[in-house]
């Protein structure tokens, strides 16, 4: 397994306070079609009881995971729905989405839970836009003989000798993305061959991952650490005497120049102009 780049999550706050860990890259695009991991982790509810107040998209991909605890989605295409521990949630936001995340009130044992923001062509930019989630679907997963758990939440996934084994409830992401929550037991481990895609990042969110890189030297990666993988190299996961929780994000590069400001991802600066103008003459829509 050959790691190309390593960044480190940098505290951040967003939405109504909410303390965050926050990956981005809108201007290199070192990890394309991705372009920003939060993570919301913490038992105090103080760090996130604020949430999401309604707030527009425009030109981005919004992926949501929850691990712990739980939101209520509202948007104005009429949506509401409770997205709890387990489920998964794609807007593709396309022309433009007004919506608010708001922390569930019978969520009371903390929160933990991701957003990934995913670019999307310029040719699809301004199309309608698209939600789906994981709601009362079933959960695709495979266990290893070696204490490897691999959670399928976007895509085709798999282990080595059987790389397309499970589908999740959601597919069609921007970039052929794929995503999957991978667990490892302590001293589990699990091999995985992504060959077929271009772009491979691992998102360590618990525990220490182990890997030999490139010239045979022993390395690893803590929690709060991003890390680009050499996609035509087998990828192989390990865990020491603690275990480890780590997700995979894999795609194919989008391979386009992007403006972004703020909630908008767009080609142009005169695209960004326009979509502000929009969403401030109420051509988003409302929440009702």
């Amino acid at each position: 397994m050959k790691v190309l780049q390593r960044f480190s999550a940098l505290p951040a706050m967003d939405g109504d306070g909410v303390n965050i860990k926050r990956i981005t890259d809108f201007e290199q695009l070192r990890f394309d079609p991705y372009l920003m991991i939060d993570e919301i982790k913490s038992d105090d509810e103080q760090d996130f009881i604020g949430g999401f107040p309604p707030h527009p998209h425009r030109g981005v991909e919004t992926f949501t995971y929850i691990r712990k605890g739980g939101f209520e989605h509202r948007d104005q295409m009429g949506n509401i729905k409770p997205i709890r521990a387990g489920d998964v949630q794609w807007m593709s936001t396309g022309s433009g989405v007004v919506h608010s995340e708001m922390p569930l009130a019978d969520a009371k044992e903390g929160l933990h839970g991701f957003q990934i923001w995913l670019n999307m062509p310029a040719k699809d930019k301004m199309r309608t836009p698209i939600y789906q989630d994981s709601l009362n679907q079933h959960k695709p997963q495979l266990n290893n003989e070696h204490g490897a758990t691999l959670l399928a939440l976007a895509g085709a996934w798999g282990f080595n000798h059987n790389p397309l084994a499970i589908n999740a409830a959601i597919e069609g992401l921007a970039g052929n993305g794929a995503i999957a929550d991978l667990t490892l037991q302590p001293h589990g481990h699990g091999t995985l061959n992504l060959e077929r895609f271009k772009t491979v990042c691992v998102y360590i969110y618990q525990g220490d991952l182990h890997y030999i890189d490139g010239q045979g030297l022993r390395e690893s990666a803590t929690a709060g650490e991003f890390v680009v993988l050499d996609a035509l190299e087998v990828c192989h996961f390990q865990a020491e005497d603690k275990g480890v929780g780590l997700l995979i994000l894999a795609g194919n590069p989008i391979n386009e120049a992007i403006v972004q400001m703020g909630p908008f991802v767009m080609n142009t600066q005169a695209e960004i102009d326009q979509a502000v103008r929009d969403y401030q003459q109420g051509l988003f829509g409302q929440i009702v």
